[in-house]
């Protein structure tokens, strides 16, 4: 184990060293410092307010203020958007004003847009009843025809005098239309409309219910759409025409006019008067568009002018309110003119906070200076990866399962291999590598055009991990290459085949198979055993024996690791009673199934490892037989056999006895340093999740955990060794599924002689290769692989139960969503 203690420290295998530290800062520089440290981003603040509800916190106007204007700045956005304006995102910024004066500037445009939105609310509504009113009077005056004799002529005359006098253009055409009648009319009558064409068989059922059959309706489309006043939206209409007799079936049918939502508008009889109605409402029309018109071209002016400074008011906005939130979080000492402040930092970012400090202590003419210093915590600190680029998202992909402990070791710097290489050993083809590689060069070379567009769901995942996609489609051409696979087409590349048929006709290549006349192909798969009788047993054991070698591998590098996590914290309990059993009892049974595999492929020997592995519990004294690979494999078989049932007891009961005894010796006043442990050690081990509270120590508790870990381990050293089959699982299938793709699609459209049938089967097979190769398959690959990091890698070694560093920073705030 020394030559493990000698080895150099890595980078980003713990997580940085971070610090508590307290700020004491006078009032008049608080606002500067804290928006410095924002500028910075290192510091995460503590809110030592918890006790208080926001309203009751010092600063709760100035948020208060904030939020009104966050409010207007969406009111400008969602205005800006449905105005169909664009804008920049990040423009360069064109002058600095400060928060009073962006207060009233924000002020000023949203009354005047508000004013500009209700002017043309009323002009559209105004312009919506007179377009009504002239579908109207285009299309019920052919109604009238019939009933022109038959027109009672009080109601003329009253049509008449409405339109005789000039209407105020405050009064709308509907109010106009149901002014009071003398009720001594009788005879025919009419009302006229229009409604929405959804509305227009139940309006008509209805009318007739009501009025018991005493009408007559006439209905026409309007022939063109008209906008909806409650939702805004274009709407097909209908223009009716009742005719009916009497008062009461007049109010009758203005009440179910009113219900449906119908618009009643009054027209002339006469011919004559319609033509001239109608002309009015045209010249009308005309004059509302033009005014229309410039009231959006004066808006849009208005609203373009807003966008081109709204991303740098935002981003002010949002940094006051960040600032005034973090002032929120800070404590007044006793003499109510300093604010205190504690938090987490890196330890190496400490001499850039304090140089901020002092920049904003001098920029703020105080005369006190702002005091920083280290505290002593028994707190868990956060967890901070310092990542770029390339490992965002390899360490997103580790803190999606949890985060890790503070200076746990990281698995994120061994995924950024192990994680692609086991999804091309279930990806192999290297044609379909190179479709992968082709997208994810696509998203790296245009990633600052992407960056700063918003994507989908789905494209922003993918864009997030095209370094992860990269990585993926290089090892899947690698391991297609070795599987000799493109789009499930072998090729000769690195030589010639090694094998060839009995005959010169290769009629036996299928039934008597191949005989071998030189050396071995040079690199992967020989290209004969595709198509061959042996191709399927060939491949499988490969495949199978090549997953058990990559599982047990992968999983004693969790376990090494678990000794490199116990040694950082001092903990020789875990490395004498959890380290050394796990890894005798591991490569005792899998670690020899492993060393069985590679001395069969180089000795090329035909023993049946399944019929070793089993009568190695079976039987452990019997005869190996043919199944014999090498001297002294029985003896050595017993040996690893009671090793790995000794290893059981040595993780279940030493560790839970030993610390009893500690607890007990501590508590008798008497020494003890022959084992330094981190478990009865607070001080030594603050983040440890399992250190107890000295009073607390429950005996029967530890020994039910480590009981419960043990079993888990033992039971898990199985599942898991089986859980890496999944490796050789879902890269038959992916071969096999090319395969028919291949032969059952492609080549069967290429068997005829039809240029159409030939098209449409390379368009149905490119479709399934995109589609269920490239999309499904990457992402069941992917997801087992994720798996196989999750729980076969980091279970046996990671916590994972930390909590991820989150400092107060303007960039952060500027990239979140609104």
């Amino acid at each position: 184990m020394k030559l493990f203690d000698d080895l150099p420290s890595m980078d980003h295998l713990r997580s940085e060293d971070m610090s508590l530290v307290q700020v004491i800062i006078p009032v008049e520089s608080a606002h500067r410092a804290v928006s410095y440290l924002g500028e910075l981003g290192l510091l995460q603040l503590k809110d030592l307010n918890e006790d208080k509800s926001p309203f009751q916190r010092t600063f709760v106007n100035q948020v208060k203020r904030c939020g009104e204007m966050s409010r207007k700045l969406r009111f400008f956005g969602d205005q800006i958007s449905k105005a169909g304006i664009t804008a920049s995102p990040c423009p360069a910024s064109q002058q600095v004003i400060d928060l009073e004066e962006l207060e009233v500037r924000l002020s000023e445009h949203e009354a005047e847009l508000l004013e500009m939105n209700a002017n043309s609310e009323k002009l559209r509504q105004t312009y919506n009843e007179l377009l009504e009113f002239k579908l109207v009077l285009l299309k019920a005056g052919g109604f009238l025809v019939a009933a022109q004799n038959h027109a009672v002529p009080a109601e003329t005359e009253l049509v008449e005098s409405i339109y005789s006098k000039k209407d105020d253009e405050s009064l709308f055409l509907l109010e106009q239309s149901v002014q009071p009648e003398p009720s001594s009319k009788a005879g025919l009558r009419f009302i006229s409309g229009i409604i929405c064409k959804s509305k227009e068989l139940t309006f008509e059922r209805m009318l007739f219910r009501a009025t018991r059959g005493n009408m007559f309706f006439n209905q026409a489309p309007a022939g063109e759409q008209v906008m909806d006043p409650v939702s805004g939206e274009m709407v097909e209409k209908t223009v009716f025409v009742v005719f009916f007799s009497g008062e009461q079936a007049k109010n009758k049918i203005l009440k179910i006019c009113q219900a449906f939502g119908a618009s009643c508008y009054p027209v002339p009889e006469e011919n004559s008067k319609q033509m001239q109605l109608t002309r009015e409402v045209s010249l009308r029309l005309s004059e509302l568009e033009a005014t229309l018109d410039a009231g959006n071209r004066h808006r849009n002016k208005a609203l373009a002018s807003i966008a081109s400074q709204l991303w740098n008011w935002i981003i002010m906005v949002k940094k006051e309110k960040g600032v005034y939130d973090t002032l929120n979080m800070l404590n007044f000492d006793v003499t109510k003119k300093c604010l205190v402040g504690e938090g987490w930092c890196p330890t190496f970012a400490k001499p850039q906070i304090k140089e901020a400090l002092e920049h904003a202590s001098i920029h703020s003419n105080s005369q006190v200076g702002i005091i920083f210093h280290d505290m002593d915590s028994f707190e868990s600190p956060p967890t901070y990866f310092r990542t770029n680029w390339f490992t965002h998202a390899f360490q997103e992909i580790v803190d999606a399962y949890g985060v890790a402990r503070y200076q746990e070791a990281n698995p994120a710097v061994y995924s950024v291999i192990t994680f692609p290489f086991l999804f091309a050993v279930m990806f192999g083809d290297w044609g379909h590598g190179l479709c992968l590689l082709l997208g994810s060069l696509i998203l790296i070379l245009r990633e600052k055009k992407l960056g700063s567009q918003k994507l989908g769901s789905f494209m922003e995942m993918a864009f997030g991990g095209r370094y992860v996609v990269l990585l993926m489609a290089l090892f899947s051409i690698y391991c297609g290459l070795i599987y000799n696979e493109f789009f499930s087409v072998p090729f000769q590349i690195f030589g010639k085949s090694a094998y060839k048929c009995r005959d010169s006709s290769c009629s036996d290549a299928h039934t008597a198979g191949l005989i071998k006349y030189r050396d071995p192909y040079p690199f992967g798969v020989d290209p004969r055993w595709r198509g061959s009788r042996s191709e399927l047993p060939f491949l499988n054991s490969l495949k199978m024996k090549m997953s058990i070698l990559l599982g047990v591998s992968q999983m004693n590098l969790g376990i090494i690791l678990s000794y490199f996590d116990a040694k950082f914290h001092g903990s020789s309990l875990d490395v004498r009673y959890q380290f050394m059993p796990q890894m005798i009892f591991l490569n005792s049974l899998f670690g020899y199934l492993a060393l069985l595999i590679v001395i069969k492929w180089c000795t090329g020997s035909q023993a049946d490892l399944y019929h070793v592995m089993i009568y190695m519990f079976l039987n452990p004294t019997g005869d190996l037989g043919e199944n014999k690979l090498f001297w002294g494999q029985k003896e050595l078989q017993i040996l690893l056999l009671l090793m790995a049932i000794v290893a059981v007891p040595w993780m279940l009961f030493p560790k839970p006895f030993i610390l009893r005894k500690l607890h007990t010796e501590r508590f008798q006043g008497r020494t003890y340093g022959i084992l330094g442990t981190s478990e009865m050690d607070v001080d030594h081990d603050p983040d440890s999740a399992r250190r107890q509270h000295h009073e607390d120590f429950n005996f029967s508790e530890v020994f039910v955990h480590q009981m419960i870990h043990s079993i888990e381990f033992v039971l898990g050293a199985v599942s898991n060794t089986a859980s890496y089959l999944r490796l050789w699982a879902l890269s038959l299938a992916h071969s096999e599924l090319s395969t028919v793709f291949y032969e059952k699609l492609l080549l069967l459209a290429w068997g005829y002689d039809s240029v159409i049938i030939r098209i449409a089967g390379l368009a149905v097979f490119a479709f399934a290769t995109a589609f269920i190769l490239l999309m499904m398959e990457t992402l069941s690959a992917f997801l087992h692989a994720l798996r196989l990091h999750w729980v076969e890698f980091m279970g046996k070694f990671y916590h994972g139960d930390g909590y991820k560093f989150k400092p107060f920073s303007f960039k952060l705030l500027a990239d979140e969503e609104d």
